[in-house]
């Protein structure tokens, strides 16, 4: 019995360590991607973005918690911003059309390491 009782405590110290070791990751590009997909159309043509643009922008938003996650999401749009032929005056206006707000700059001239 001792044994088992052990390997338990063991697993458990390690586990602990590796999360004070491993604070959680920032916010992937492919996160942001995946939740702003439904946001296509309207960043390449502006208008009104949909229901489902709006709820991936808000799911968004509720995901970038941390400097690391603001400085993850200002390179990411960065990047996907001239693949995709966003137009910049959509991706600004994205946040107000929607009704929440942002602290990432959406710039493609913005320093994102100097986002605080």
């Amino acid at each position: 019995m001792k044994g088992p009782v052990s390997h338990v405590a063991m697993l458990a110290m390690i586990t602990m360590a590796l999360v004070m070791v491993h604070p959680t990751e920032a916010i992937s590009c492919g996160e942001l991607a995946g939740m702003l997909s439904p946001c296509i159309s309207y960043l390449r043509s502006g208008g009104s973005p949909s229901a489902n643009c709006c709820s991936g922008a808000k799911k968004v938003q509720g995901a970038i918690q941390s400097q690391a996650d603001r400085r993850t999401a200002c390179n990411c749009a960065k990047s996907a911003a001239g693949q995709l032929q966003v137009r910049a005056d959509a991706a600004t206006g994205l946040p107000g059309k929607c009704g929440i707000s942002v602290n990432v700059p959406i710039n493609p001239n913005v320093d994102c390491n100097s986002i605080p």
